[in-house]
């Protein structure tokens, strides 16, 4: 029997290994960069918005599995949300890293890094960076 934990483990790996919207998107209409000074993580976002909807995502992101990951999952889960409905994930999310119970399908897969405080800024980069790009920022502030 797959082991809960064992499973999480295997869909962040999947997605730091075959990361989903990798690269840089055409006729961006939003773009930020955030980095962590803390281990060097950096995540470059693109995006287009239409019509209050995030229509396309691309991120080049360097650094641990987890953020790259983390911008994966996030992409994927990104791309055909209203804005409001991004930034209302985006919190649950936080929320989720910080160690409060969130039902967020997929994501769930990160709420381990809620065990070590110093992984929470690696998994919530992106969401940061996007959030900025989204209020045009070009530069993410993270919490």
């Amino acid at each position: 029997m797959i082991d809960l934990k064992d499973l999480y483990q295997e869909v962040i790996l999947d997605h730091f290994r075959n990361p989903r919207h990798a690269g840089p998107i055409e006729d961006a209409t939003h773009f930020a960069d955030g980095v962590n000074p803390l281990c060097g993580d950096e995540v470059r976002l693109s995006a287009r918005v239409d019509n209050d909807t995030i229509s396309e995502l691309g991120h080049e992101s360097v650094g641990c599995a987890i953020c790259v990951a983390s911008a994966s999952m996030m992409a994927e889960a990104a791309v055909g949300k209203t804005l409001d409905h991004f930034t209302g994930m985006a919190h649950d999310f936080y929320a989720m890293a910080k160690g409060e119970d969130r039902d967020l399908g997929k994501l769930s897969a990160l709420a381990g890094v809620s065990q070590f405080p110093m992984r929470v800024k690696c998994a919530t980069l992106a969401w940061h960076t996007l959030e900025s790009a989204l209020a045009g920022k070009t530069e993410a502030k993270t919490e």
